[in-house]
């Protein structure tokens, strides 16, 4: 492809708007063009990228057995009404009537219509397994859409739905799909982790997610290096401490503490290790209040705390709950001398010595001890997040933390949707069974945002070579003006595209500087410069867009060094 035949729009600088590096180089590339909030055009730079992706999922979705289809995008509220997710689902849905003033989503996924298709076609236990696939696009009206195609309303997603006689069979189709996710991902040239993670508004009884590392990932990820645990930090658990509580070391005293609210504020104040206070927050539940114990240096996981069948709804104590409850107000709470019920984390229950709330504004209790100064906690669970150098779930190691940013999501339905929507098959003795149910999701856009932010530098992107719009850059030297350098690069030109090599041809009349900083931005694997100065040494020269600096190759054997550099990546 000649520049002069093709469309690029590169910029200098990036809009204000853009925050993370990918959407700032995705918009400087001229790959995408904003349209609306959360809403982007694909331009041609992008719109490779995103089809080469999109054609590495469709092989490998096909290879595993699956079966393409194409759902509409437009679904009627029924369907959802059905299995009450109308209402569920939230304002993330954009909900629309026809002229007959008939209720339609635009739509955010696919399970009513996947399942509705199975319940019609799928009769007898002779056509299981079956799993469906499409790539299309999604609509989800996003609170505050961000980072560009990272957190769009408009998404182009992968999704595949699988049908199955009992849960055996599920588990082979999701295990045959979590290889087949690995593969896609490796094939892309991305550094990712597959993690334990929660079902949430899809629903199921279990899930994993695939994350692409990178530091400015939104989800924490805990895994162990000695082993191949990974899960979501907020699915992790956090081992029980196996150590006994010292004995108590002095009597408990009450302390000022003015405007000393927060855990790291009292531990600064009283000269203390954050790992020696105790944060103590008020949930309400069933009109109920609980207080929530944690060490000082550890977060809440509400996941976690969500499961306890008596906070399942719970949420955050109101200040004026907390007043009437302790009579304080928060950043002084503490369990001493109150009769609410008591949730402590396990962490807490091998802490003694400790410092925490006095139930009054501006005083902290210290020397505090379970037993002589307070009751045993009514309930001990594991309620927080694990945090670096824990030790592992599967007594492996330790973990380590690190961010991810989540392109793929697989999930057992289990019988969600089919026995809701009467999704059955007649089995060998003809007794009718809800069929069993897998679902499979792959941010295809998304990729593209995750794979700039994992693979960049100050110059600009820097694309794996399957996913790259074009393998190799050639930019001539005084194009217009050497007929020694035109013919060189025709020549070279049309044997590179005769070979099936995707070759960008900067033909413009710009200054080399122009176009070496456009090749850069655009994120083109190799690149040659070809001269009359380096064509009368019969050399060309050649640089990967990894390399620090460029490298001579002799003009006659320029080809099949291309092309072996091409065919090892």
């Amino acid at each position: 492809m000649r520049v002069s035949q093709f469309f690029i729009s590169t910029l200098k600088e990036a809009p204000a708007e853009a925050e993370l590096v990918s959407h700032k180089l995705m918009l400087r590339a001229g790959l995408i063009k904003r349209l609306g909030s959360g809403l982007y055009t694909w331009m041609p730079l992008g719109l490779r990228t995103l089809r080469k992706i999109e054609n590495i999922v469709r092989d490998e979705m096909n290879k595993s057995g699956a079966i393409e289809v194409l759902m509409p995008a437009i679904q009627p509220a029924e369907l959802w009404q059905e299995t009450g997710r109308w209402d569920i689902f939230g304002p993330q849905m954009l909900k629309i009537k026809d002229r007959h003033a008939h209720d339609f989503c635009f739509g955010p996924t696919h399970e009513e219509i996947i399942t509705d298709i199975a319940r019609r076609e799928i009769k007898s236990y002779r056509q299981l397994p079956l799993n469906f696939y499409q790539i299309q696009t999604k609509f989800r009206d996003e609170i505050r859409p961000r980072f560009g195609v990272m957190r769009a309303r408009e998404f182009l997603m992968k999704d595949a739905y699988s049908f199955h006689t009992d849960e055996n069979s599920l588990m082979q189709t999701y295990q045959l799909m979590y290889e087949t996710y690995s593969r896609i991902f490796t094939r892309l040239g991305l550094e990712f982790r597959a993690v334990a993670a929660d079902t949430g508004a899809i629903g199921g009884s279990g899930s994993h997610e695939f994350h692409v590392l990178a530091e400015s990932g939104e989800d924490a990820i805990a895994f162990c290096p000695e082993s191949d645990y990974a899960a979501n930090i907020e699915l992790a658990s956090a081992l029980s401490a196996q150590q006994e509580r010292a004995k108590p070391e002095g009597v408990m005293l009450k302390i000022p503490t003015p405007n000393k609210k927060t855990c790291i504020e009292v531990a600064e104040f009283l000269e203390i290790p954050l790992q020696k206070t105790i944060k103590t927050l008020a949930v309400k539940a069933n009109n109920k209040i609980f207080l929530l114990l944690l060490r000082g240096d550890h977060q809440l996981n509400e996941l976690k705390v969500r499961r306890i069948p008596f906070l399942s709804e719970f949420q955050m104590a109101s200040e004026s709950d907390i007043l009437l409850e302790t009579g304080t107000i928060p950043g002084y709470i503490g369990p001493v001398g109150l009769d609410t019920c008591v949730i402590a984390d396990q962490t807490v229950m091998s802490m003694s010595n400790f410092v925490c709330g006095a139930n009054k504004e501006g005083v902290h209790l210290t020397q505090v001890n379970f037993d002589r100064d307070l009751k045993i906690p009514d309930h001990v669970f594991d309620i927080r997040n694990v945090v670096a150098g824990d030790d592992s779930p599967d007594g492996k190691g330790r973990l380590e933390i690190c961010r991810g940013i989540e392109v793929g999501h697989i999930f057992q339905l289990r019988t969600k949707y089919s026995e809701i929507m009467k999704a059955s098959y007649l089995d060998e003795s003809g007794q009718t069974q809800y069929m069993e149910m897998g679902c499979y999701g792959i941010g295809i856009s998304r990729i593209v945002a995750a794979t700039i932010e994992q693979n960049n530098d100050d110059h600009g992107i820097i694309f794996p070579a399957t996913m790259a719009p074009f393998q190799l850059a050639i930019i001539p030297i005084g194009l217009q003006k050497s007929s020694l350098v035109k013919d060189v690069v025709e020549k070279l030109y049309q044997q590179f595209s005769d070979a099936q090599i995707e070759v960008l041809l900067d033909d413009r009349d710009e200054r080399p500087g122009v176009m070496f900083a456009d090749m850069e931005l655009i994120g083109i694997p190799h690149r040659i410069v070809i001269g009359e100065r380096g064509l009368k040494q019969s050399i060309i020269e050649y640089q990967g867009r990894k390399d620090q600096a460029s490298q001579a190759i002799p003009m006659d054997v320029i080809f099949s060094f291309i092309a072996n550099k091409i065919c090892a990546n």
